[in-house]
């Protein structure tokens, strides 16, 4: 609504509200008082349901709900009793209060449900929800018995609510008898949940089958819902006394300064809000926002500078990661290149053939570590180009293949081609060529890396429908499951005691995961310790 019209119906307001109090106040005189029902009102019914849900949610049980539930009845001063549905008492407020307990009123009880409100992940690709759903149910099991070891042991547990709605406590080290555990067996799950869901075609059918199942699966782990009950039986209501026609009318006169007040306080406390916002923005506090209510023309400017503010803030954030990972990654090197330097000069060391070979090979590390940065830093603020174009996907595999095979050889590693085709059709996806062949090849290096003489690395092609699925897979040692998660953070190597020289630069894999998604594809990781890694990507066909 735009500000005129707000203005308007203020004015508009204040005259109605005055003559509606007149007509009111001379109804009430004439009627009398009426009574009210004493029953709660939706803010303070809400303010209990909510509260003992959280509690549930947080803690895993009703045990020592009773405080919780007397301190909620003593803010509302409305008398709870709360019991299971199978009509197991936990708590009565009379009697916590020491008071003898009262008839409760003969209506319907309000059913508080702690159970967590499950956000179904992207059906696109059901083996990755299904996968996402099976590791939930897991790890929720895990988080209601930390949490409830909490509660028994006298603590508070602090929780986060997780992307998928899911409770995630925060660990306790003063707690040390709690212990947290984190879900690593989600294969078998996950399979189990995918070809129950695949038969549902549409997507709100998977989304339905998997909600179900995480409901039915967390059944046994959650704590039972509650009844609960407010108020108390054939309790009188009081009356409603009667304020004199001299006080409504001086009601009316400050009503209308209040709107007077109210008027120009709409208009300028905005405005002073988004100058000081302004003002801090340009000293450099790029975490100042300004407070948004309303649809109105100064809302839309306060929502316009908070988007300003936010984009800034990212683009400063990019640029401080980026400088501190160039700083953390260099550094070392860069030190033993200066020791060498001076030591030359200073005679100390002789300039053999070996020893420049050796810095000249240092030196083309941190230049591949630059581009690479480089790359990854273009990715991720959605500057790197893209020369899109209908792409055979089997024919970049075979140039993959071909420009990784010396490596391959001189590894001893075998490097295997599969193509499955479904209908005949070449499988085309809508791609830049060389940032697809940077991605894989990527992967493929990280592979005959990992993989032992003797051992073999597959690049496979599947079509499946409207969706082209690559696989890279490796007979090398395995990715520990702790250590999956990690696999795609910058700068991060699964073995610790391999350098850059033998494990890469640390960013190759995330540059994979920026180029997928600039693609609207995905990339997924299983591996078994022992008997190798499969890298999967899914791209739309065209």
């Amino acid at each position: 609504m735009s500000f005129r019209l707000r203005v308007l119906g203020l004015l508009l307001f204040v005259a109605v509200a005055a003559t509606a109090a007149t007509a009111w106040l001379t109804w009430r005189q004439a009627t009398g008082a009426v009574e009210e029902s004493v029953t709660a009102s939706r803010a303070e019914t809400g303010r209990i349901t909510t509260g003992l849900r959280d509690y549930g949610y947080t803690r895993g049980t009703w045990q020592g709900v009773s405080p919780a539930v007397l301190a909620l009845s003593r803010d509302t001063g409305q008398r709870i009793r709360v019991s299971t549905e199978d009509g197991v008492l936990l708590a009565d407020s009379d009697t916590l209060a020491g008071r003898k307990p009262r008839q409760v009123k003969a209506e319907p009880p309000l059913l508080v449900d702690p159970a967590p409100r499950f956000r179904v992940p992207d059906a696109t690709f059901p083996a990755s929800a299904a996968k996402i759903t099976a590791f939930e149910i897991g790890q929720y099991g895990h988080n209601i018995r930390y949490t409830s070891c909490l509660t028994r042991a006298g603590a508070v547990p602090r929780v986060r609510t997780d992307e998928f709605g899911t409770p995630a406590p925060v660990y306790d080290p003063a707690r040390p008898q709690c212990r947290r555990t984190e879900e690593t067996r989600i294969a078998d799950a996950a399979i189990r949940y995918t070809r129950t869901c695949l038969a549902e075609q549409a997507a709100d059918g998977i989304n339905a089958c998997l909600q179900r199942i995480f409901r039915e699966r967390t059944a046994g782990t959650a704590p039972p819902r509650l009844e609960v009950r407010l108020g108390v039986r054939n309790e009188s209501p009081p009356g409603l006394d009667i304020a004199p026609t001299v006080v409504v009318a001086a009601g009316v006169a400050l009503a209308v300064a209040a709107a007077a007040l109210l008027l120009s306080r709409t208009v300028l406390r905005p405005v002073r809000a988004l100058t000081a916002a302004t003002r801090s923005l340009g000293e450099g506090d790029l975490a100042r926002r300004v407070p948004v209510t309303g649809r109105d023309e100064i809302a839309a400017l306060a929502r316009d500078f908070n988007r300003m503010a936010t984009s800034l803030q990212r683009s400063e954030d990019r640029q401080r990661r980026l400088t501190g990972d160039i700083a953390h990654e260099l550094r070392t090197p860069l030190a033993n290149l200066r020791g060498y330097v001076e030591a030359l000069q200073d005679g100390y060391v002789e300039a053999t053939p070996e020893l420049l070979d050796s810095l000249h090979e240092e030196v083309m590390l941190q230049q591949r570590i630059v581009d690479d940065l480089q790359d990854l830093a273009l990715a991720e603020a959605g500057a790197l180009t893209y020369h899109r174009a209908d792409t055979d996907l089997a024919e970049l595999l075979e140039t993959c293949r071909t420009a990784q095979l010396p490596r391959a050889e001189h590894a001893g590693v075998g490097l295997a081609l599969s193509y499955e085709p479904d209908d005949g059709r070449p499988v085309l996806v809508h791609a830049d060529p060389d940032r697809l062949r940077q991605a894989i090849g990527n992967l493929v290096g990280n592979a005959i890396r990992a993989t032992s003489d003797g051992g073999t690395v597959t690049l496979a092609l599947v079509p499946h429908g409207e969706l082209a699925i690559l696989y890279v897979r490796d007979t090398g040692h395995g990715i520990p499951p702790d250590d999956l998660p990690h696999l795609f953070d910058r700068f991060w190597r699964a073995d610790a005691a391999r350098g850059r020289a033998t494990g890469g630069s640390g960013l190759g894999l995330s540059i994979v995961r920026q180029i997928v998604r600039d693609h609207d594809g995905t990339v997924d990781v299983e591996s078994t310790v022992g008997e190798g890694t499969t890298f999967t990507i899914v791209l739309d066909r065209v």
